[in-house]
């Protein structure tokens, strides 16, 4: 979780190629409306997030019906929406950064239909993990790599072995 251009997806391709884990983006699973209102620079609402949030708890609770781990992205932004997300096994992993850390980020990127300009509106939006919420804290700034590291290690996460290799 965390706001546009904190690196989620970056993270959570890396972390799930690590586990061998399922991964959904869940920018994928914006509804078309909502994609072309951020496009446009309009932040979204509650209501326009209600839909997407459905889609991402169907995906999560699909995994655990079929007793499959998996990594998915999805900025969560307020404890309302972390809560309608929430299972036992859920774990949000914030990934955290400062205004410039992320503005830079923003300016560099490519692709993406989420300006920078709506940076302020998600900063404005983000309501830290609260007590008694089931996740962690991850510092943005850092590479990738140490971000994926960190996490493995904070929740005792193995690596699988790769042919027969040892783990990590």
């Amino acid at each position: 979780m965390g706001v546009s251009g904190s690196g989620k997806t970056t993270v959570a391709n890396l972390l799930a190629d690590r586990l061998r884990w399922d991964r959904q983006e869940g920018d994928e699973l914006h509804p078309r409306a909502n994609i072309d209102k951020m496009a446009r620079g309009e932040p979204l609402t509650d209501e326009d997030r209600g839909p997407w949030l459905d889609r991402i708890a169907e995906w999560i609770d699909g995994r655990r019906h079929a007793g499959l781990p998996g990594v998915i992205t999805c900025s969560a932004l307020k404890a309302a929406y972390r809560e309608r997300l929430a299972r036992p096994e859920v774990i949000f992993v914030h990934l955290a950064g400062g205004r410039g850390v992320i503005a830079d980020r923003l300016a560099r990127r490519t692709g993406h239909y989420m300006p920078a300009s709506l940076l302020d509106s998600q900063l404005e939006t983000l309501e830290p993990l609260q007590p008694g919420e089931h996740g962690l804290v991850v510092d943005a700034a850092g590479a990738p790599e140490g971000e994926v590291d960190e996490i493995l290690r904070r929740l005792a996460l193995t690596v699988p072995p790769i042919d027969g290799a040892s783990t990590s």
